[in-house]
């Protein structure tokens, strides 16, 4: 899956990771095309670290673990701490293209157990007192869309109330039409196209359009 230079690019990347991290990877035989692909990915990646555990689950078979994470379709994926705890930080599609690199990251913050977001911010989400969820929708070509995921994922891992989701447009077309998706990254809220944001907006901006939703 990997040469042997990108291999040693993401021995690289990984090598700060000292604290075990899951990958749960949520699969289906029917209407899954990338689903094999993904799994070899997953699996060439868990190789490269001694602290990589991928865990593969049916969506149907295993209906009370998708359950648990929130996953009702497949390919996704749910990055976890060794006990299970998630952070709200899900993928759905391929973490392919530009978005690997966002994966690689997400590890590395969940090994770190550090949001890496500004004091402010993370002050701020803790006055949460309502769920949030973000779904952040990209396609693997977009340089500009890592950043959106990124900061949506530090938002999950900063705070309990807030689940964010990478959604690859065009794997899960339905929900990119559902939200009027022509441009990528664009990030909803609460399933609320009024609070969407496109572009990849600073973190003060999505801070914004976060409490706002918790005034509506």
């Amino acid at each position: 899956m990997f040469t042997n230079s990108q291999e040693e690019a993401i021995r690289t990347r990984l090598k700060d990771v000292h604290h075990p991290v899951v990958i749960k990877f949520f699969e289906t035989s029917l209407d899954c095309p990338t689903c094999p692909d993904i799994r070899h990915l997953l699996q060439s990646l868990e190789k490269l670290s001694e602290f990589l555990t991928l865990e593969v689950y049916n969506l149907y078979t295993d209906e009370q673990m998708a359950q648990r994470y929130g996953i009702d379709r497949a390919p996704a994926i749910v990055l976890t701490d060794e006990q299970g705890e998630s952070y709200g930080i899900r993928f759905f599609g391929a973490p392919t293209g530009y978005e690997f690199a966002t994966l690689l990251e997400d590890i590395r913050m969940i090994a770190e157990g550090e949001s890496g977001l500004s004091p402010e911010t993370s002050a701020r989400l803790a006055e949460l007192k309502q769920p949030v969820d973000l779904k952040v929708f990209v396609t693997p070509t977009c340089p500009y869309c890592p950043a959106a995921v990124r900061l949506a994922h530090q938002f999950a891992m900063a705070s309990p109330l807030v689940t964010a989701s990478m959604v690859e447009a065009t794997e899960f077309p339905d929900w990119a039409n559902r939200f009027n998706v022509y441009g990528v990254p664009k990030t909803v809220i609460n399933d609320d196209e009024a609070l969407s944001l496109e572009g990849a907006a600073p973190e003060s901006m999505l801070l914004e359009q976060v409490m706002q939703a918790q005034r509506m």
